[in-house]
């Protein structure tokens, strides 16, 4: 039997549990709105398995990524659309091998094989990619002089127009997918942030290249810029 003092304890246990939001009860699930868009970063043929810039596994985020899009009014779609002989091509760069870096005018460059050459089947969406609703393809790193890792800057700083797009259409959280994790998702995560957007890398939906540490060094500087590092099952 319970006494008078247990129950009158059960009752106050009860009745701050009301008080408590359905948000925060809901085993940490977060919840989209009108606000929220889904931003799908570079899922071209070239990063795919067999492409000449292939991310391992790069090919597993496409399932996740469709699914994930179903939750979403707002739907972006980055596409790395460079010129032949674009300045972040080691063969653009007489004795430069792939991965070296040099410096441009803008800062560091990694040097990259030739990829997603502008109406090349490389420079593709995968076929996989089903995104029907997706009302924005934006093209990035078409400057022949200036690469473009993130999908609001290009790398000397201008703008891309996506921060004002997504302002203008009153959308103020932006959940990041996409390859590769450690490159133009990250720097499209950390430039999110400059811009003021409550931001979300969804880590099963991305993977990486992890050159040199770049993995490990991305996710440091996202977590300190405020990104939120979560999984595809974290989305109500």
């Amino acid at each position: 039997m319970f006494d008078r003092q247990q129950i009158l304890a059960g009752l106050s246990l009860l009745a701050a549990a009301a008080l408590v939001p359905k948000t925060l009860r809901a085993a940490g699930k977060i919840s989209l709105d009108r606000t929220s868009a889904l931003v799908v970063i570079d899922v071209q043929n070239c990063f795919l398995p067999g492409g000449s810039l292939a991310v391992k596994d790069g090919d597993k985020v496409v399932p996740v990524i469709n699914t994930l899009a179903k939750k979403f009014a707002d739907v972006v779609v980055t596409q790395d659309w460079h010129t032949p002989g674009h300045v972040s091509f080691a063969s653009s760069h007489a004795g430069r091998k792939p991965f070296e870096t040099i410096e441009l005018k803008y800062g560091k460059q990694v040097l990259w094989p030739d990829h997603c050459v502008q109406g090349t089947d490389g420079a593709g969406l995968s076929k996989e990619l089903l995104i029907p609703q997706a009302e924005l393809i934006l093209r990035k790193g078409n400057n022949k002089d200036v690469d473009s890792y993130s999908a609001f800057n290009e790398a000397d700083g201008k703008s891309t127009g996506l921060a004002a797009y997504l302002k203008t259409r009153k959308l103020q959280r932006v959940f990041l997918v996409g390859l590769a994790t450690d490159f133009c998702v990250a720097w499209s995560a950390l430039d999110a942030r400059r811009a003021g957007f409550d931001t979300y890398v969804i880590e099963d939906a991305c993977r990486g290249i992890d050159t040199e540490g770049s993995l490990a060094k991305a996710w440091a500087d996202m977590t300190k810029a405020g990104v939120k590092r979560i999984q595809s099952g974290d989305l109500a």
